[in-house]
């Protein structure tokens, strides 16, 4: 069992930035990858972003592709999300999630077996 908590989530100002960070408390990243997903009220989950641990591969959804950058932090055994530019539409629960899917696979939900409770996140105008 991998138990996820994200953190970061809070109120800004659009044009403002966030930095979303992952953490597991159970064990280390090293052979999955971190996604990061987002749910806004009666949306489904939208991909925004993944990385392989091992190796460093990234993939980056189109609904935040150049404002945002998924990264990893081996000290703490975090990955973080760096967001920018944040606009409105970018409310939502931000949720981290950990799986083994290829490359092409990262952006569907259903390659990742474990996942956080969310962090919200809320861009005023």
């Amino acid at each position: 069992q991998v138990q996820l908590v994200e953190s970061g989530g809070r109120l800004v100002q659009a044009g403002g930035s966030l930095r979303l960070s992952c953490a597991s408390s159970t064990r280390t990243f090293a052979g999955y990858s971190v996604g990061w997903f987002r749910q806004a009220p009666g949306k489904e989950r939208e991909f925004v972003a993944a990385l392989r641990w091992s190796g460093g591969n990234r993939n980056y959804g189109d609904s935040m592709k150049g404002r945002v950058t998924i990264s990893k932090d081996s000290t703490k055994n975090t990955v973080d999300l760096q967001m920018n530019s944040l606009k409105p539409e970018d409310s939502a629960v931000y949720y981290c999630a950990v799986g083994r899917p290829i490359i092409s696979s990262m952006p569907a939900p259903s390659s990742y077996y474990y996942w956080g409770q969310g962090t919200q996140v809320i861009v005023s105008i």
